[in-house]
């Protein structure tokens, strides 16, 4: 079984997020970048499926401007196999992202797609569900836990009434939820041998997909700061501020 892993360069978490003076966009200037962490989970996942026997081959992707190759990189040392890289310095957005990864699937002909359930700098979550769309497979989203027994994907999802578990055929993508595993750290040894595995790069032109944005971001801005709190001599001074200063009651 090959498995084809999606990961994303984006901000990383532990970075204050701040807008560009402009309110064009966020400010990446001189700001440590890292893997998406829920991209981090799906590649352990993959490496645990290896391990086991269930998967022979790991193919991790990643699209965009040149440094994500470092991500590639970061994916090859956790035990990846390979990596290619869509070099591209246009912004790409869900559905432009699942045309590429379609096309990557169609030439490199995987069993499995796994990728996180949503990249934290824009949330969309929806590049999982448009790329099954767009191949025809079945999907299992926020997975929480993931088996392949014969020849099937068995995966937990997590909904709002607690947990379920569907029966996917082969080949199918998942995304993975935060509670599927805990990503492991990448070790010196494997980090040495990942500069020397291979990494593919291709071109969105290569690919025949149109990227050209579809949507146009207005503006971008802080969220208003939060006022102090005030203190109150009794309860009826505190339901009198809930109603007629709050409104809340």
């Amino acid at each position: 079984m090959k498995v084809l892993v999606a990961v994303k360069r984006v901000v990383d978490y532990n970075v204050k997020i701040r807008v560009k003076t402009d309110g064009t966009d966020v400010e990446t200037t001189g700001v440590k970048m890292s893997m998406n962490p829920f991209d981090e989970i799906a590649v352990e996942e993959a490496v645990r499926l290896k391990e086991s026997g269930a998967a022979e081959e790991i193919v991790a992707v990643s699209l965009g401007v040149s440094q994500a190759q470092e991500t590639i990189r970061t994916a090859l040392a956790m035990g990846a196999d390979r990596g290619i890289h869509v070099e591209t310095d246009a912004v790409l957005e869900p559905l432009a992202v699942a045309k590429l990864l379609k096309a990557l699937v169609e030439k490199e002909n995987p069993d499995l797609v796994v990728m996180g359930k949503q990249a934290i700098d824009d949330d969309s979550n929806q590049t999982g569900q448009m790329l099954a769309a767009l191949l025809g497979w079945p999907q299992g989203t926020f997975a929480s836990k993931l088996e392949l027994v014969d020849g099937k994907a068995n995966v937990t999802r997590e909904i709002d009434g607690g947990l379920e578990t569907v029966g996917l055929n082969v080949p199918c993508v998942v995304s993975t939820d935060l509670r599927l595993n805990e990503p492991r750290y990448a070790s010196l040894p494997n980090i040495m041998k990942a500069k020397k595995k291979p990494i593919d790069k291709l071109t969105t032109d290569e690919l025949g997909v149109d990227v050209a944005p579809r949507l146009e971001v207005l503006g971008v801005e802080e969220p208003a700061g939060r006022e102090a709190g005030v203190i109150v001599a009794d309860v009826a001074e505190l339901v009198n501020k809930l109603k007629n200063e709050a409104k809340v009651i």
